[in-house]
C-alpha cells in the first residue's frame, strides 16, 4: 500500500550499491524522492539514476545513442576472461545488433502470439497439477509456500520444455538462475560473485551436452526454441551462432523466463494479500485478470533496472550527458510516476489506459513478455479461484535484492 505517512527519506549520499535496509521493503518512498528533487541523478560512481517515465522511455527508445553493451562496465565487475563476463557480454539483453538482431529473430520465431496460445493448455494442467499438490499438503497440515511449491515451479517448467531439458534434469535451474542474476546487483560480495562464475561454468557444461544431443536428435523449431537456435548456426550468415553465443543464450532464456516471471506471480497474490477489495474484486469477476496482469507488472515491476551507456554527448531531462555515461533507468519509479499514472501507489486493477516499462521499451522490449503474460494470467487467476481464502503463515521473506523485486519465500495457510 501506499507509505506516503513516512514521509520523504534523506536522499544525502544516495548509492545503489549501499542501501538502508528500509529500501528493500519499500523502494517507492526513495523512487519518489528521487523523481521530485533528482530525476536525473549522478551517483557515487559516476553513473546517472533516471527516475522519471519520459525520461526513461526517451532512452529506450534510441538504441543508438543509448547501448545496451556492457563490456567497459562487466570487464571490472566480473574480469575479462570470467564466466560471468562472457554470459553477460554474450547474451540478447547486454548486445546491439548485429548479435541482438541474430537472437531475437531466433527466439521471437518460436513464441509468437500463435505460438504462444498454443502453450496456455500445457500451462494450465501444469498450475493445476501444482494446485491440486499444495491443496493436498495443506489437508495434511504439511508447510506450503507459495514462492517454492507454485510461482517457480510454473517458469522453469514452461522455459524447461521451451528448452526441450528432460524433467529430471531441472533440479539445478533455479539455483543457477538466481545465482547468475543475483551478479547483475549493483553490489556483490565475494561470495555473490564466486557463486555466479561457478553457475554460469555448471550451467554451460550442461548444456553444451544438451545442445550436442539436439544436433544430433533435432525437435520440432516451430516449438524448441534451442532448436532453432542449433539451426539457426547452418542458416544464412547473418543468423549464425558461434558455440559460445549458443550457449550463453541459452542461459539468457532460462534467466529471463524464470525470475521475472516467479516475481510477477508472487508480487501480485502478495498485492492482492495488501489490497483486499481488489482482490475481492478478481475473485467475483475473474475476466479482469489480463488488466490485473498488466496492473501488478506496474505495481511491483519484477525487474526494477535497466541499464544503458551512452555513445555520444546527450541530453536527457535537461541535463547533459557526456558521452560513456552509465545510465540506470529506473523502472520501478517509472512505473509509479505520477506524471503518467494518476493515484500510482494505489493498485488498481481497473485502471486503463496502463502505460507501464516493466517489459522495458523498444529494440530491446522483452521478447517473451507474451508468454510471461500467459503465465501470469493463468496462475494467479487459478490460484485465485481454487485458494480464494489464501494468507500468509508467517513473515514474508523479501529476495533482498534491488534489481529484482520479489520473495524468497512466502508461507501460506487457508488453502
Amino acid at each position: 500500500m501506499s507509505h506516503a505517512n513516512l514521509g520523504p527519506p534523506d536522499l544525502t549520499g544516495f548509492d545503489l550499491r549501499a542501501l538502508p535496509p528500509a529500501f528493500h521493503d519499500n523502494p517507492y518512498r526513495w523512487y519518489a524522492a528521487l523523481r521530485e528533487q533528482s530525476p536525473v541523478r549522478t551517483l557515487p560512481d559516476g553513473s546517472v539514476l533516471l527516475t522519471r517515465y519520459r525520461d526513461c522511455e526517451a532512452v529506450y527508445r534510441d538504441p543508438r545513442l543509448f547501448s545496451s553493451d556492457k563490456r567497459a562496465e562487466f570487464g571490472p565487475k566480473y574480469g575479462v576472461d570470467s564466466p560471468l563476463y562472457q554470459h553477460h557480454t554474450s547474451s540478447l539483453v547486454f548486445n546491439d545488433p548485429p548479435l541482438h538482431s541474430r537472437v531475437r529473430r531466433l527466439i521471437a520465431g518460436a513464441l509468437t502470439a500463435r505460438a504462444t496460445d498454443a502453450l496456455e493448455a500445457g500451462v494450465t494442467q501444469w498450475v493445476d497439477h501444482l494446485l491440486d499438490r499444495m491443496a493436498v499438503r495443506a489437508a495434511r497440515g504439511e508447510p506450503v509456500d507459495l514462492i517454492a511449491d507454485f510461482a517457480s515451479a510454473i517458469p522453469v517448467e514452461v522455459i524447461g520444455n521451451l528448452l526441450g531439458v528432460p524433467q529430471d534434469e531441472r533440479g539445478p535451474l533455479r539455483d543457477w538462475s538466481l545465482a547468475i542474476l543475483g551478479a547483475l546487483e549493483p553490489s556483490l560480495d565475494a561470495a555473490q560473485l564466486a557463486l555466479g562464475h561457478q553457475a554460469v561454468t555448471d550451467f554451460s557444461a550442461y548444456l553444451r551436452q544438451l545442445v550436442a544431443q539436439r544436433r544430433a536428435q533435432p525437435g520440432d523449431p516451430a516449438r524448441d526454441v534451442l532448436t532453432r537456435l542449433v539451426q539457426g548456426e547452418s542458416g544464412a550468415q547473418d543468423q549464425r551462432l558461434t558455440e559460445s553465443e549458443l550457449v550463453q543464450n541459452c542461459i539468457f532464456i532460462l534467466n529471463a523466463g524464470h525470475e521475472t516471471t516467479t516475481n510477477l506471480i508472487g508480487n501480485g497474490l502478495m498485492s492482492l494479500l495488501d489490497w483486499p477489495e481488489q482482490k475481492q474484486l478478481l475473485v467475483d469477476q475473474p475476466e479482469l485478470i489480463e488488466g490485473a496482469v498488466e496492473e501488478f507488472l506496474r505495481f511491483e515491476s519484477s525487474n526494477q533496472l535497466g541499464n544503458r551507456i551512452s555513445t555520444a554527448e546527450a541530453v536527457v531531462g535537461g541535463v547533459t550527458l557526456a558521452a560513456g555515461t552509465r545510465i540506470t533507468l529506473c523502472i520501478g519509479a517509472a512505473n509509479r510516476d505520477p506524471a503518467v499514472v494518476a493515484d500510482p501507489d494505489r493498485l488498481d486493477l481497473r485502471r486503463s489506459p496502463n502505460r507501464h516499462l516493466a517489459f522495458g521499451y523498444g529494440p530491446h522490449q522483452c521478447v517473451g513478455m507474451g508468454l510471461a503474460r500467459l503465465e501470469g494470467r493463468v496462475a494467479i487467476g487459478r490460484f485465485l479461484q481454487r485458494f480464494p481464502n489464501y494468507a500468509l503463515a508467517g513473515p514474508a521473506v523479501r529476495g533482498g535484492r534491488v534489481r529484482f523485486r520479489g520473495y524468497l519465500s512466502l508461507g501460506l495457510r487457508g488453502l
